[in-house]
């Protein structure tokens, strides 16, 4: 097993440089630019810090909300190319850890994003788009549902209200459309 992970990696690493010749110097510049952080990667840095957050979440459609609390550090790591956001809290009367990564993919034109916690197994990924107007990145991905074990849509805005305070939303498809599942409110520490 160790074998094919290390061939897999070493694939992955090597793949991107297949495709153009060591003699040829724009190629090697175009591969260059493509991983160079920039203005979105400077955007994400003003939220590297500590904040607190107040999380919403809403089982139910028309029933009362839960509420919590939860602490992020963020980091830029990679050379300044993803934000790193490790989270701690509660959730459901339970301990909450979480830890997200974003970034901005230079060659797709988009943010991108994943997020893994100890509420589940498995990778939550998704990618978005910046709207300067609402200064928001609107994201959309799917995960696995745990009651039906299929993938389910989902969409989460993210809004910069200002550097020291921001808003992340969730919703998700229920009974025909879309709700709002849960709201954290994040106020820099």
């Amino acid at each position: 097993m160790y074998k094919l992970t290390v061939a897999a990696v070493a694939l992955a690493v090597t793949l991107p440089f297949a495709s153009f010749s060591q003699n040829n110097s724009d190629d090697m510049k175009a591969m260059m630019a493509a991983g160079a952080p920039g203005e979105s990667h400077q955007m994400l840095a003003k939220s590297a810090g500590t904040w607190t957050a107040t999380v919403t979440m809403w089982m139910q459609p028309g029933q009362p909300p839960t509420t919590s609390t939860a602490e992020a550090v963020n980091e830029m790591v990679l050379g300044g190319r993803f934000l790193k956001s490790t989270n701690k809290g509660n959730m459901m009367g339970m301990p909450f850890e979480g830890v997200g990564y974003t970034g901005y993919d230079n060659v797709k034109k988009q943010f991108v994003n994943s997020w893994v916690d100890n509420m589940g197994t498995g990778i939550m990924t998704m990618a978005g788009t910046w709207d300067d107007a609402s200064k928001s990145i609107t994201y959309t991905g799917s995960m696995a549902d745990p009651m039906t074990g299929k993938d389910t849509p989902f969409r989460e805005v993210w809004k910069f209200v200002d550097d020291d305070h921001q808003v992340l939303e969730m919703y998700y498809p229920m009974e025909g459309k879309e709700v709002k599942s849960m709201e954290i409110k994040y106020a820099r520490k």
